[in-house]
């Protein structure tokens, strides 16, 4: 075999695929903040906030239910378990549409909250398709469609937005529109190509909608705390500021922590499948072992990241917004954020662990407890410091409370501590490092 065919694996694929989105996203992002005037960026961060708390509503409830009960079974439990998942899917969709529908006759306030409800119903159905299609690939460990249909997205919204940019179009409604147009054709693609595999709701069970709905009224639980975990922050933001661009100088450093979630998106995905597998098999030795070695290197790996971009973090800031944020707080909000990257390796294998093993309402609990620290610590954060930097330095203890009580909850059923997760990591890198050096050298030889 190829050292190419060796080196193109399924954690390539995966890392690919799930570097694609961020950092195409991430230079969308970057000629957004330079090409729309700040209060209409800031207004598009707030939409995009809230559409995909929506989208991860959704997800959350059926995306980790389809891979648990779609890998390795057969091709009869398959078709159930998407027929079950599209027939879940749509009726979500519909019911949030409903609501957006209702609130958009009688709502009238703002336009730019007008013009989000307007769109919200429409964006959501689009991007349906693409999201089932997503998740059964996931499920079959298909990382190269994966990655072809994350990059039709994700390159059609570019060229759009490009084009817009040259046409002098990037105002709020019109990259609304783009947005919409995107999903559209990225979910036609995946319906024509057959990934997302619309024809299976014929085969859904009531069983298995109830046993999707079961485990997915905790997974969807986490998900949305997670996100809220995450999204709380800026909301709070524009709440307890007057001024409305602080939510984009916060945007920023939050949206280059991609950095870090690129490994961690990617070595999720190939976990996840490995870890369901285990379970299934009533292996715990095994995946005790995945979780120490995916959190592991990944610890291992984000440290050098971490040191290179306290460094660099006014350049990085330059490149993504611009000069206009340069002398802002969003430099050293970025170093405060990279000093609680190391524990997300590990907080996020907690979290997926306990999914793994039927505890979700665990794992629920795990990242509420890390929510209500988030929330607090931000108040508490603006209340001292009276700016940004009170807000990003809670994120620190909410981290911080979220490895601890899943470290504590996850020794009950598993036997392992946080200095072996730390040693695997630093052996499973060394040999990861030396692999690759081997195989380059018989590639030049």
């Amino acid at each position: 075999m190829s050292f190419a065919k060796k080196l193109i694996n399924k954690h390539t694929l995966s890392l690919a695929s799930n570097a694609v989105m961020p950092v195409v996203g991430m230079v969308t992002v970057g000629l957004l903040a330079r090409y729309m005037t700040k209060p209409d960026f800031s207004h598009w961060i707030i939409f995009l906030t809230t559409f995909t708390l929506a989208n991860l509503f959704r997800s959350g409830f059926l995306q980790t239910s389809l891979v648990k009960f779609y890998a390795g079974s057969d091709k009869e439990k398959t078709q159930e378990v998407a027929g079950s998942t599209w027939y879940i899917a749509f009726i979500l969709t519909s019911i949030l549409g409903i609501i957006s529908l209702v609130a958009f006759i009688f709502y009238h306030g703002y336009a730019t909250t007008e013009l989000t409800i307007k769109w919200f119903a429409i964006i959501f159905f689009s991007t349906l398709p693409s999201s089932v299609a997503l998740w059964i690939l996931q499920a079959e460990e298909r990382f190269d469609r994966i990655f072809i249909l994350q990059l039709l997205w994700q390159g059609c919204y570019l060229v759009l937005i490009l084009f817009l940019i040259i046409i002098h179009k990037t105002t709020f409604p019109i990259i609304i529109i783009a947005y919409c147009s995107t999903a559209m054709i990225t979910s036609l693609f995946a319906i024509l190509r057959g990934w997302a595999k619309m024809g299976s709701i014929r085969y859904k069970t009531k069983e298995c909608v109830k046993q999707l709905a079961n485990f997915g009224k905790y997974s969807v639980g986490t998900s949305v705390s997670s996100y809220l975990l995450r999204s709380s922050d800026t909301y709070i933001i524009n709440f307890m500021f007057i001024d409305p661009t602080v939510v984009g100088i916060y945007y920023l450093p939050q949206r280059l922590m991609e950095v870090i979630e690129i490994p961690l998106r990617s070595f999720v995905g190939t976990a996840l499948p490995a870890m369901s597998a285990a379970v299934n098999q009533d292996d715990k030795k095994q995946l005790t072992y995945i979780l120490k070695k995916y959190a592991g290197i990944l610890t291992i790996l984000i440290i050098p990241l971490t040191l290179g971009s306290f460094i660099f973090a006014d350049l990085v800031i330059d490149l993504l917004g611009g000069h206009q944020y340069v002398h802002t707080y969003a430099s050293n909000v970025f170093r405060i954020f990279m000093c609680f990257a190391i524990l997300m390796p590990v907080d996020r294998f907690f979290g997926i662990t306990l999914d793994m093993l039927n505890k979700p309402h665990i794992n629920m609990t795990k990242v509420i407890i890390m929510l209500v620290v988030n929330v607090a610590g931000d108040f508490a954060g603006i209340f001292i410091f009276h700016n940004l930097y009170g807000v990003a330095l809670a994120s620190i203890f909410t981290f911080l409370a979220g490895v601890i009580y899943g470290y504590w909850v996850l020794r009950k059923y598993l036997n392992f501590t946080m200095f072996g997760i730390l040693k695997m990591g630093f052996v499973e890198t060394k040999a990861l490092i030396v692999s690759f050096i081997v195989k380059y050298k018989e590639r030049n030889v």
